[in-house]
């Protein structure tokens, strides 16, 4: 097979050797391939070619006066160490053989009188390992080309950055509130299906919240079981309207099967994110039952994840009130005594004692500061503290808004088109937050 055939036409090869008949032996075998081939007589020679010329191979006699192949191949690495090293050797003497590994680094070493097909291969090989070698470097090339031109640019922004500290730390936690209020806005569009579902991921979720704070979650996995809150029923966005209709205790046979993977849908469709993954396993774990009973897995006790047991209670709570687990819908002390009564069975005894806790106000709430205004008392620049919720449990804005002109405009046309009246919960740029 031709040097063309492998994808590497006109690779140059340098062959050293005092003898005549050898390189010219070597011109023919390596010509035949369509290899380029240069030749020269002493190290000396190939040194001073290597000077002017790229060369992707050279091949080396051991045995040479005044200069030997070990010492010659040393010289090739530092003066192209892109070349690939090969010694073509008349004897194993393994001593001077692992000389020119260390020195030459050299690639293979090739025994005289030697196979063409052989030196063919090595030849073949040695160019492959070049040619990825090579790859590499560009690659690495690249990719330092690219750092510093992104130095340069951080140097050149250094003025800039101090300048502008506070307004990126804004633009980033901005970035947070709106994936936040995205996950919100999902959860209010999946909810538009059933009357039964407006407002219960808020309300689950905001419940949770609360739940977590007594029983002193910190903050990240506090948000974590809020968001799973939000997006706890996504699992049945592939339901029939009229299965969303339906009580749980009237479902039976395949439709009681299709409700009960529902979690593990749900944690199926929020697995892509990465940011969603740890909401994703509270999702499928929020229907699972202290006393082993629950699904998908039927964990039990302290293998429930706490903000799968967290989730449990809070969406029961509200779901026994919305007439989603029992025909009839309880009032809110109903449903309490039925969540009260089942700890230790459905759910965990310290997180119902943290639904007594937050259920009588013994739970302090986090001072806001904050103020209701009517939207026509809005003015740009000020932070709304509360999410601004439709009386269906659509979400209008999320808190932690900077009002603009444009959206209090907003506000006030979607006032008069509901025929409502807006209370919007904000604190002035500036007061204590």
């Amino acid at each position: 097979m031709s040097a063309a055939a492998d994808g590497v036409a006109r690779a140059t090869v340098l062959c050293v050797d005092d003898e005549k008949n050898i390189l010219a032996a070597l011109r023919r075998l390596f010509r035949a391939h369509g290899y380029e081939v240069l030749t020269e007589e002493s190290a000396q020679a190939g040194l001073a070619l290597l000077d002017t010329r790229k060369v992707d191979v050279v091949i080396s006699d051991m045995r040479m006066p005044e200069m030997d192949g070990v010492e010659f191949l040393e010289q090739v690495r530092l003066r192209s160490p892109g070349s690939m090293r090969l010694l073509l050797t008349g004897n194993a003497d393994v001593r001077l053989i692992l000389d020119a590994v260390n020195r030459g680094e050299i690639y293979r070493y090739v025994t005289k009188p030697w196979d063409d097909h052989e030196m063919l291969l090595v030849v073949r090989h040695a160019l492959e390992r070049k040619a990825m070698a090579d790859e590499q470097q560009r690659l690495e090339a690249l990719a330092h080309r690219q750092n510093e031109q992104l130095r340069e640019l951080n140097h050149g922004l250094e003025a800039k950055v101090a300048e502008r500290t506070a307004e990126l730390e804004a633009s980033n936690e901005k970035l947070k509130r709106n994936f936040l209020t995205s996950i919100q806005v999902f959860s209010s569009i999946i909810e538009l299906r059933g009357a039964k579902l407006a407002g219960h991921s808020r309300r689950v979720a905001d419940l949770a919240r609360r739940l977590a704070r007594r029983l002193d979650v910190d903050h990240r996995e506090s948000q974590q079981i809020f968001v799973a809150g939000l997006l706890h029923n996504i699992g049945k966005v592939g339901f029939s309207d009229a299965m969303l209709e339906m009580p749980v205790s009237r479902m039976h046979g395949d439709m009681l099967g299709l409700y009960r993977r529902y979690p593990e849908r749900g944690e199926q469709l929020l697995m892509p994110l990465e940011e969603l993954r740890e909401a994703a396993a509270l999702v499928r774990a929020h229907q699972e039952r202290f006393d082993g009973e629950g699904f998908p897995d039927r964990l039990s006790g302290l293998d429930i994840p706490l903000g799968a047991r967290i989730l449990a209670l809070a969406s029961d709570y509200d779901n026994l009130q919305v007439g989603v687990l029992a025909e009839q819908s309880l009032r809110p002390e109903q449903a309490a005594k039925i969540v009260i009564d089942s700890r230790g069975k459905r759910y965990d005894p310290t997180v119902v004692a943290a639904f007594e806790e937050v259920l009588s106000g013994r739970v302090p709430v986090e001072p806001t500061q904050d103020r209701a205004l009517l939207v026509h008392e809005l003015r740009p620049g000020m932070r709304t503290t509360r999410d601004l919720v439709r009386r269906d449990g659509s979400l209008l804005l999320s808190a932690e808004h900077v009002l603009t002109e444009r959206m209090i405009r907003q506000l006030a046309d979607l006032e008069r088109m509901a025929g409502a009246t807006f209370s919007v919960y904000v604190k002035m740029e500036g007061e204590a937050r």
